[in-house]
């Protein structure tokens, strides 16, 4: 039996247009999110055999084999959750989410000045990567990331809270190169109610991490 399997969508095909079109779901989900399902299992696969048989020509390879599908897995599956037709605007007081309104009014300096930041992240992102706002443990803030690939360029630890795909396969029939459209276009469909129930979760996680 799998041990990944791939997320059914929390909507359907055509629920996020205009900003993103159902096609572009449709692929994204059904081909490129499946893709990286197959290749976390298939891998893990490939480990035990390396196991069962002391076999590790391929050890290096098949580590970043899992690190790639797997963050791929993950930050998709959070990426599905993160986004709403009926989503936008800001987090607020009113609207429930006010706790993460005010952390990033503490650690980023008000949204406008945490809004630009997390979109240059996304945008510039040298090749493939993602934007992620993260809650980062061992300090107890949030903090931007820019992901290169699913994996690399990652504080070891940090929770992610909201993630801006700016992989090409994300945004290219719709938007074609122009990257930075489509990432300011993505605000009009961010599900605050979502990244605020991580960061509440987050924030609850037991333990944090062993460091001095």
């Amino acid at each position: 039996m799998s041990t990944y399997t791939l997320p059914e969508l929390p909507y359907d095909y055509a629920a996020l247009e205009p900003v993103i079109s159902a096609e572009i779901i449709e692929l994204h989900h059904d081909k490129h999110h499946a893709a990286y399902v197959k290749g976390a299992n298939d891998t893990l696969e490939q480990l035990a055999e390396a196991r069962e048989k002391d076999a590790w020509g391929a050890i290096n390879g098949l580590e970043k084999n899992l690190a790639f599908h797997l963050s791929g897995h993950i930050l998709h599956s959070i990426y599905w959750q993160n986004m709403t037709g009926d989503g936008g605007g800001e987090p607020l007081e009113k609207d429930g989410t006010g706790e993460l309104a005010d952390a990033i009014a503490e650690h980023f300096g008000g949204f406008a000045r945490f809004k630009a930041q997390l979109s240059k992240a996304a945008a510039t992102t040298q090749g493939s990567g993602w934007g992620v706002l993260a809650y980062e443990p061992v300090s107890g803030r949030l903090i931007v990331e820019q992901v290169y690939d699913h994996q690399g360029n990652v504080g070891q630890g940090s929770v992610p809270l909201l993630v801006f795909d700016a992989w090409e396969h994300a945004f290219y029939l719709q938007y074609r190169n122009q990257k930075v459209d489509f990432i300011e276009a993505m605000w009009r469909v961010v599900n605050w109610q979502d990244v605020n129930a991580r960061y509440l979760k987050a924030k609850r996680l037991p333990g944090g991490l062993l460091v001095p």
